[in-house]
Formats: structure tokens, sequence, C-alpha cells
């Protein structure tokens, strides 16, 4: 064991909880109504704890139990033959555990956004339980945990280059959004603004200091690696929150809040899989083209094919992260066959296994409030909690 190694990660694992709770938490919250605002918080509280008990008994397992092409079987499953003195590299293997496992919780958290302020609580956590064990940490296998994506894969001895989920994580939450987005259907006002855009920049702040974590403690090591994505990470978020404005400026005649640190995420997101394998200056070209890149796709998917992804995280975490990939091979790092290879299975199956476990889920439990609620807002006709005293 390597104490500043297991140092750092310690950190790390907290940063990247942070990212969730409060980080993604604020930050859907403040773009809802007021009156779905608790909702928000409720699903992303409740996804936590019950991803956090999953990861535990299956899913860390499924994703790194084993080197088999498909799946790590069940051998590490409720962490059998795992202690504090068990290492996995350099770290407590219990620490890697709880330091995917964030990963784990963040991923399903991601795309609550496409479907906000009317699905039901029950489908939220029967469908996200379903979708973390049988589809994330497959994928997670299959590039992080030694299948067929990996290195000496299919792609053979260079595989998959996806340093923290530009694939794993980014990929497979965007595509699952836009499903769930054409399965669940359209709000009934799709006009309303988002009720604190104050609240918005707090949790985009958050998540941007919980992403160095994300992307540094990928490295899981304390040396210069992790130092470089952390600083390629935050360069490349500076730069598309800068070009987001920007691009809003020129097309609307100003910048708002809610763009700029939508550029941020959407700037994180793009470097995620290449924080490992380019530089500065990379991050910079990067991070800005991806701030108006992630901005086009925003209003081909909501205005053009009206689509109500609510959050836009396809168009922000799915396209940023399929962006970055493929930017790994532009900058010489990856080949291209195994970027764009995976990029199409895993989308591939991403799209089929999250439209068949929708639908079974839906079977079980209702997927959609009725419209009552939907008008009424969620926070008091579900949870019966009310964040104001006024509804808007």
């Amino acid at each position: 064991m390597n104490g500043a190694d297991t140092a750092w990660i310690l950190v790390a694992t907290a940063l990247v909880l942070l990212m969730t709770l409060p980080g993604l938490a604020l930050f859907y919250g403040g773009l809802v109504r007021a009156r779905n605002v608790l909702s928000v918080f409720m699903h992303c509280f409740a996804i936590a704890c019950l991803m956090s008990v999953l990861w535990f008994v299956a899913g860390y397992s499924i994703a790194f139990g084993g080197d088999g092409p498909l799946w790590g079987g069940l051998g590490r499953a409720f962490l059998a033959g795992v202690d504090a003195e068990t290492l996995s590299g350099t770290l407590p293997e219990v620490l890697f555990f709880a330091f995917q496992m964030t990963f784990a919780i963040i991923t399903p958290a991601l795309f609550l956004g496409a479907f906000v302020e009317r699905v039901g609580f029950g489908f939220v956590l029967l469908f996200s339980a379903l979708w973390m064990l049988l589809v994330y940490a497959p994928v997670a296998h299959w590039i992080w945990g030694g299948g067929f994506l990996a290195d000496g894969g299919i792609f053979g001895e260079t595989g998959t280059r996806d340093f923290a989920g530009g694939i794993v994580v980014h990929e497979t939450a965007g595509l699952a959004a836009l499903v769930l987005a054409l399965v669940v259907g359209p709000r009934q006002n799709r006009t309303t603004p988002p009720h604190n855009p104050g609240m918005v920049a707090m949790g985009a702040a958050l998540l941007w200091v919980g992403w160095f974590g994300f992307n540094g403690g990928s490295q899981l090591a304390a040396d210069g690696g992790a130092a470089m994505a952390i600083t390629v990470t935050h360069l490349s978020a500076a730069a598309a929150s800068l070009s987001w404005a920007l691009w809003e400026r020129i097309k609307f005649g100003r910048a708002s809040l809610v763009g700029l640190v939508t550029g941020t995420i959407a700037g994180l997101a793009s470097i995620t899989p290449a924080s490992g394998f380019v530089g500065p200056v990379a991050a910079l070209i990067i991070g800005t083209i991806a701030g108006v890149l992630c901005q086009e796709a925003v209003n081909l998917i909501r205005n053009k094919l009206r689509i109500d992804d609510t959050l836009d995280v396809f168009a922000v975490h799915g396209v940023g992260g399929m962006f970055g990939t493929i930017m790994i091979a532009v900058f010489g790092q990856g080949a291209w066959a195994a970027q764009i290879g995976a990029l199409v299975i895993v989308g591939v199956f991403t799209v089929a296994a999250t439209w068949v476990l929708a639908k079974i889920a839906a079977a079980i439990t209702s997927i959609r409030v009725d419209a009552e609620t939907e008008y009424n807002g969620l926070d008091i006709s579900v949870h019966g909690e009310r964040a104001y005293d006024h509804t808007s």
C-alpha cells in the first residue's frame, strides 16, 4: 500500500460524492419549477443510497470482480474476500470499491434530468437499480475491468481509451436520458424557466470542484499524472464556459448565467475521457469547441427535434463525453478504431438495454404521474412537502 496514493483517493472519493450530493442536486433543482425542487433532491439522495447498497451487493463484482470478457462475475459480491488489508494496486481494495461506487452513484443520477417534473418515484428507483446493474456495471467492466473493449481485447493491445468516463459514464447516461425522454414523453408545460439560477450556479460550482476528484482520482495515484488531469480538467471547463457564453452573445445578444455554467459542465464532460492523455493546449481546444458544440446540440434536441430531455442531459453529457472520446484519437493518444468502435458498441447496447429495462420497469410500477399531480408539482403531491410557501 502507498500512503500518499491512499490519502489522495480518500479525498477524491469524497469529492466525487460531492458531485451528486449536493452538486448535481442543486444544479438540477435550480433548473426545475419551484414546486418540484424537493422531488429532484429526493431523487438524487435516494439514488445515492440505493446505488451504494447495490454496488456493494453485486455491482462492484460485476464491474471489477474478474477479467472475463463480458462481466466480472459474482466473486466479489458483498465484498467477499475483501478486508482492510486486501490491495488493489497500491490502494486498499475497499477504497477502490468506494471510489468506484461514487461513479456508480452519479451515472444514473445524471439521467434523472431527462424526466424531472413528471416521473413516478417508484419508477425512478426500480429503473435506476436495474440500469446500474445491467448497463453501467457491465460497460464499466468492458472498458475498465479487463473486458473485451480494454487493452488486449477486440481492438488489440491498445484498447479503448476512456480515462474517467466519457463512454462509461457520460455516453451511457446521455443515451439513457434520450431514450427515457422519448419513453416518458414531454411535460405538459415545457416553457417554464429555471426557478433559481443562483442555485444552478452553486450546483455547477460544486460539480466543478468535485470533478477534480472524478478525473484526478482516476489516476489512482498521487503523482504528476493526477496533477495534469486536474489541470486540464480546469482549463477545459473554463474554456467551455467562455465559448458557450460568447456563442450565446453572438446568437441572442446576451450571455446568461445558466448558459455560462452549463458550458462549464459541457467542458468538464468533454475532457473527462481525455484528461489522462492530453495536455493543457489540447484541453483548451477541447473545451472551446465543446462550449459551442454542446450548445448547438441543445438547440437540435430541444427546438428542432422537440424531444423533452428536460435538463439537456444528452446534449451536454452525452455529446460532450462522445466528443471527448473522439478527441483522444484526434490528438494521437488512442486508436481511431478503438475509440469509434467502443462508442458504437456501447451506444447500441445502452439504447437497446435502456428501452427494454424502461418497459419492464413501467410494467411493474407507474412510469408517470397523473396530469393533476404534474400540474400541482411532485413536492406536495408525491412527497407531502413544499420548499416554498408559494408555487411557481
